[in-house]
């Protein structure tokens, strides 16, 4: 009996068309065995940035071993290329567009996706989530080597915006998301936080707010700034939305400043 694989979804292509449904149908006439995992469907619509934050939150929960699918794909059919990862013990599957710029590094194994015995018979060429990367995902699952299916190369996308920008005694960051509850995500990590700071008083301003603390949960105070469940620094509003009450809004830059 073939092994029940887990492949995650994540792409911007919502609910309300049959998109999500045709690349489910693909995987399981390949492998009806397969664990297919939605994680979201609601990236903004062509937002590379937000996915790959969103994809980095997510994964490492997943065991090794899982198939992540990631399509958030603008330039679909132009000469970007398919990708299938493996990093971490994980698997991953999407465009050549920066969308794993938070997932992998110059230890991963990267191969351009060129077979096309484990494609689509027929390729859209504005549909490769379903044509492209839900075909290689199911054959994958049912044991095909990585090897076999396509070419290894060194390189792939970075997207830069990704990081923030440091000196000496600032840091130029940007919001980056917003979740359900409308707090405000940055990509600013804990760690280049930390390691900016370390014993110095600082501001960090966004919007016209401005915040000389960080606290450690949402309810301390009216307006918070702490580090999110995401480990990335994040603003919030006490059972409200910071987004709304502030004006804010993704690109909107935040300035941590020492005093």
């Amino acid at each position: 009996m073939i092994e029940e694989k887990i492949i995650t979804l994540l792409t911007d292509f919502g609910t309300k068309d049959s998109y999500v449904g045709q690349m489910k149908g693909v995987i399981l006439s390949i492998n009806p065995w397969a664990k297919i995992i939605d994680i979201t469907h609601e990236i903004d619509p062509q937002d590379i940035r937000e996915a790959a934050f969103v994809l980095r939150e997510y994964y490492q929960y997943f065991p090794h071993d899982t198939i992540h699918i990631a399509v958030v794909d603008p330039e679909v059919g132009s000469e970007r290329r398919p990708l299938i990862c493996k990093h971490n013990g994980h698997i991953f599957i999407g465009p050549d567009n920066g969308i794993f710029t938070l997932v992998l590094d110059d230890k991963a194994e990267i191969y351009h996706i060129k077979n096309r015995a484990f494609m689509f018979p027929r390729i859209s060429n504005t549909f490769h989530g379903r044509d492209v990367f839900s075909p290689v995902a199911a054959h994958l699952s049912k044991g095909i080597p990585i090897a076999s299916l396509g070419e290894k190369i060194e390189k792939f996308t970075i997207l830069e915006n990704c990081f923030p920008l440091m000196y000496t005694d600032i840091i130029y960051g940007e919001i980056v998301r917003f979740d359900r509850f409308g707090n405000a995500i940055t990509n600013i990590d804990e760690k280049t936080l930390e390691g900016f700071i370390k014993d110095r008083g600082f501001k960090i301003s966004v919007g016209k707010k401005e915040f000389k603390n960080i606290k450690k949960t949402y309810f301390e105070d009216e307006f918070s700034c702490l580090i999110g469940s995401s480990g990335y620094l994040e603003f919030a509003y006490y059972k409200g939305s910071i987004k709304d009450k502030l004006g804010i809004w993704k690109g909107d830059e935040v300035i941590i400043k020492i005093l």
